[in-house]
């Protein structure tokens, strides 16, 4: 069976679980799932320093399992902002996607989209990353709510009820054919609300397994090259040393 790696950019291990437990019952009898947690970092990620450090996280969760024997045939970055995802595609050697650029070409299909997630520091960090992706005539507008997606996670009911007034809102507000729910963390919650919402509602975590299902499927490879960056890397992990 074809083999997906998941790597979580934060150290929470919880939101490592449900991320596994979300797409190894979508991808039930399709895609063999691998669910890594960074080995540093910061527990969630909400803003520019410790989305810089997740960037390095990322690098080093693949050089630790790439050193320990793990070859997949693709990698899914487990964050709705996609830390180091142009960085490990160029030293995978297989393709590489993230939760956020999954859900934009999935939104995009309907029109222009909109964005709803934890965290008002994420912002500016998506409107960034949208445009880098070639997103950025597609991305109707961004509505974030205050608690950060870890703060959401500790609380189901609450978040529900606050994300689905959201979703609506932002759908009407920014004049939108589709919307994101946007978070590792809040993988599932879109379907219990999606019958409110006017447009479709796209779950980022269910984007970025389709996204993995027919990067496999397609048997789309980058460039036939070795993993590896070509650095002499100083002072960091053995095992990202040795992928230089």
């Amino acid at each position: 069976m074809k083999r997906l790696l998941v790597i979580n950019p934060n150290t929470s291990a919880s939101v490592s679980a449900l991320l596994q437990q979300h797409l190894r019952t979508q991808l039930d009898g399709t895609l063999e799932v691998q669910t890594l947690t960074a080995r540093f970092g910061a527990p969630y990620i909400a803003s520019e320093a410790t989305y810089a450090v997740a960037q390095h996280a990322v690098l080093d969760a693949w050089a630790s399992a790439h050193a320990h024997g793990e070859r997949p045939d693709a990698i899914l970055i487990g964050c709705f902002g996609d830390p180091g995802l142009f960085a490990l595609r160029d030293g995978a050697g297989v393709p590489v996607g993230g939760l956020a650029e999954a859900a934009f070409a999935a939104a995009a299909r309907h029109g222009r989209f909109a964005i709803v997630t934890g965290g008002e520091r994420w912002r500016p960090m998506l409107d960034r990353l949208a445009s880098s992706l070639g997103f950025a005539a597609s991305l109707a507008g961004i509505h974030t709510v205050a608690p950060s997606g870890a703060q959401l996670a500790q609380d189901p009911v609450g978040a529900r009820r606050l994300l689905a007034e959201a979703c609506r809102e932002a759908a009407t507000r920014f004049q939108a054919q589709a919307v994101i729910l946007g978070g590792a963390g809040l993988a599932g919650m879109a379907a219990d609300f999606a019958a409110s919402v006017p447009v479709p509602l796209i779950d980022s975590v269910s984007a970025g397994g389709a996204w993995a299902l027919e990067a496999v499927r397609s048997g789309h490879q980058p460039a036939a090259m070795p993993p590896g960056f070509g650095v002499a890397w100083q002072n960091v992990s053995w095992e990202l040393e040795s992928l230089g």
